[in-house]
């Protein structure tokens, strides 16, 4: 009896402890981490632009599953939100700027930011109805202070402080969305001569074959801080 006992337990289906594996990337890629998810779709949306960016595409770029993304972001919407703020981070001004060269200050700044933007065409469209992340509230609380340590008074700040977001913004978008080539514009100014006598100061002033965006971007932000304090 005992033998057949024994022989019986022998057939019993035996239990095996298994521990969880942890998710391993491929080889060959590193680790997945929030700021390498974060670059890949700043490069992403680089690439193929906001109506490209999708989980599933991300994941596919960093070479690991699309649930494994989600250790690290909550969803699509926070990726944007993170990605925005990437390319917006300011390093400060050059150490050519003089400590209190405010001026210089506040142009290097705005012009850093029109150039961020300009190399990343998709943040523009993001940045009026995106939660603003801690680079971009960085910029801006610099961009108060100094202005404030300028001169401005608290009560006229918030408008300088939106003059300024406006100039570069609408710079930018009209940058990025104005893609004329050379032949384009030569044959709108010929068409607008054709119609000099209706239009004649936009015609005399070649207005739609001057393309000096940087200058003319420039000269708009030293009208507004002339605006802000006249030049002596």
């Amino acid at each position: 009896m005992a033998a057949k006992r024994g022989e019986a337990r022998s057939k019993r289906p035996q239990r095996i402890s298994v521990s969880p594996r942890p998710v391993q990337e491929p080889r060959g890629e590193p680790p997945l981490s929030l700021e390498r998810i974060v670059a890949t779709a700043v490069e992403l949306l680089d690439a193929q632009g906001v109506d490209g960016l999708t989980m599933r595409r991300l994941a596919d770029r960093l070479g690991s599953g699309a649930m494994s993304l989600y250790w690290h972001v909550d969803n699509k919407e926070k990726v944007f939100d993170l990605a925005l703020d990437s390319v917006l981070e300011y390093r400060g001004s050059p150490q050519v700027v003089e400590p209190q060269d405010w001026r210089g200050e506040v142009v290097h700044m705005l012009e850093d930011w029109r150039s961020s933007m300009l190399r990343h065409p998709w943040s523009a469209s993001l940045l009026s109805r995106r939660a603003l992340g801690p680079n971009i509230l960085g910029r801006l609380e610099l961009l108060s202070k100094t202005l404030s340590r300028a001169g401005v008074a608290d009560a006229d700040l918030n408008v300088a402080i939106w003059s300024l977001w406006n100039h570069v913004m609408g710079a930018t978008i009209t940058r990025g969305n104005f893609s004329l080539s050379d032949d384009d514009r030569v044959a709108a100014q010929q068409r607008l001569t054709t119609l000099s006598e209706r239009y004649p100061t936009i015609e005399r002033s070649r207005l739609l074959l001057d393309n000096d965006w940087d200058g003319a971007f420039r000269k708009g932000l030293d009208l507004l801080l002339d605006g802000l304090f006249p030049r002596q």
